[in-house]
């Protein structure tokens, strides 16, 4: 199971107000919870295991003005995962969780068309591009297949270098 959904509002910190917060924790904390939590009890109901990969961030690893509610929620995703792996792994249930740099798709194409902040964007970025659809989709492959087969846990940064700086 890949548990995708999730959203962003820029917003300096002393600005949040109380229902983005509500609203992020909702989405990208919440929803992957119970989400996860239904798909682990039909795995465990199923008892032949399974793989869950939470779809989290390079915020998820690093802290960045004007998205504190973000990070906040792609760490507490960035938890949970680990938490869920060691909990889930008697069931032979691996979770792990990918963690994308910025990524060009529909939804960050505004982002992407202000030339100047794509390419601080870019220069951030060790690989120095933005990350591809693919590139995320290569990393859940792998993780959902047997060549993963021993890896539960983990967060696999899809981030171009970003977060090993």
């Amino acid at each position: 199971m890949v548990n995708s959904a999730g959203g962003n509002i820029l917003e300096p910190f002393v600005d949040v107000s109380e229902e983005h917060l509500d609203h992020l924790l909702a989405l990208n904390v919440k929803g992957t919870f119970l989400v996860a939590q239904a798909a682990a009890r039909r795995m465990i109901a199923q008892g032949s295991g399974g793989s869950i990969i939470n779809l989290s961030s390079q915020m998820g690893h690093v802290g960045a003005p004007n998205r504190t509610v973000y990070c906040a929620t792609k760490h507490a995703v960035e938890g949970l995962t680990r938490a869920m792996a060691v909990e889930l792994a008697p069931h032979a249930i691996r979770v792990n969780s990918v963690a994308p740099t910025f990524i060009r798709t529909p939804m960050t194409a505004p982002l992407f068309a202000d030339e100047e902040l794509r390419v601080s964007l870019e220069r951030q970025i060790p690989l120095g591009r933005i990350g591809q659809v693919e590139d995320v989709v290569g990393a859940v492959v792998f993780l959902a297949s047997p060549a993963a087969a021993l890896i539960t846990g983990t967060s696999l940064r899809v981030d171009g270098g970003w977060t090993a700086r």
